[in-house]
């Protein structure tokens, strides 16, 4: 069966915790622990968020006047480097001597008329008070939006079109690779003139539904978003909040879910399903072995 596995934040660091490297190591190497039995008898593709580092980075770079900070796109392809290293490299410590895992770098096309570009949402980067944000906006010039209790830098966040390496992508896992891809939702590009060109878009595209096109185009049996709940709910964070074991898009097309949050996820599994037929699934990262195998998490499927 050919998974692709999208890793939300909490699979590299948990809200609150301190955005250093050993943190996101260890949270890293539990993460791995999770995923090696998907890999017996399957052909496994991940991707993962990037959020809270493109965040820092473009929070350092701000920070040294010496020159202009780096633009966004940079700033995913490093985070997208850094993060798919560790995860290669702890499944590597876990997996059988010489299985093959490869990270790739991976350019997401979308449309630069993309209405995202007048509207930013995406969060990015640490939490911070709002006397706090208020200190930093006018220094930067971002934007930022209230998070919880607490306040977070927003970006654009257009809608992915184009998986430019799929066809390398494709190889490798054919050859029985596998592949960290897709990370943070790829580095955002849009076409640069007629000659095929792409050049980088100041923006951070959503990794569920950039994670759904990639799974859409290499023809994955089944799509799960692991996170750090146990599935969707109804009525969460109420006396009535219900866990929805198994269910269809016409169903949770019925009901609103956060847009910060599960919004998306739901978004991408009802997207997925609609266009594949195939089954997608939503929930905890330490049960996803489970959730493949259709024992936990909430699993959509096509159907009434």
């Amino acid at each position: 069966m050919r998974i692709v596995a999208a890793l939300g934040g909490n699979a590299l660091l948990k809200r609150g915790e301190p955005l250093d490297a050993a943190t996101q190591r260890e949270n890293i190497r539990r993460a791995a622990g999770s995923l090696v039995p998907l890999t017996g008898g399957n052909e496994l593709i991940l991707s993962h968020g990037n959020g809270p580092q493109v965040g820092l980075l473009a929070l350092q770079a701000a920070s040294f006047t010496g020159t202009e900070p780096y633009p966004l796109d940079i700033l995913g392809a490093e985070t997208e480097g850094m993060i798919g290293y560790m995860i290669e490299q702890e499944l590597r410590n876990l997996l059988p001597s010489g299985t093959p895992v490869a990270t790739i770098l991976t350019m997401t096309g979308v449309d630069p008329a993309d209405p995202a570009f007048e509207n930013p949402e995406k969060f990015v980067g640490p939490l911070y008070t709002k006397e706090q944000a208020e200190e930093i906006a006018p220094e930067t010039g971002w934007t930022f939006r209230q998070d919880g209790e607490m306040w977070r830098r927003v970006v654009p966040s257009p809608e992915p079109k184009k998986i430019l390496e799929i066809k390398p992508l494709t190889w490798l896992i054919e050859k029985g690779t596998i592949v960290i891809c897709t990370g943070g939702g790829g580095i955002p590009v849009a076409p640069s003139g007629e000659n095929g060109g792409y050049t980088g878009i100041e923006a951070v595209i959503d990794k569920d539904l950039a994670s759904r096109l990639l799974a859409e185009e290499i023809t994955a049996d089944l799509f799960i978003m692991a996170t750090d709940v146990k599935g969707v709910y109804l009525n969460w964070g109420t006396d009535k909040e219900e866990l929805i074991r198994e269910t269809t898009p016409k169903f949770l097309k019925r009901h609103e879910f956060p847009p910060g949050s599960m919004g998306p996820k739901v978004d991408a599994a009802c997207r997925f399903v609609e266009k594949t037929g195939k089954t997608a699934a939503i929930g905890s990262l330490e049960d996803i072995a489970a959730i493949a195998a259709g024992e936990a998490g909430t699993i959509i499927r096509p159907g009434e």
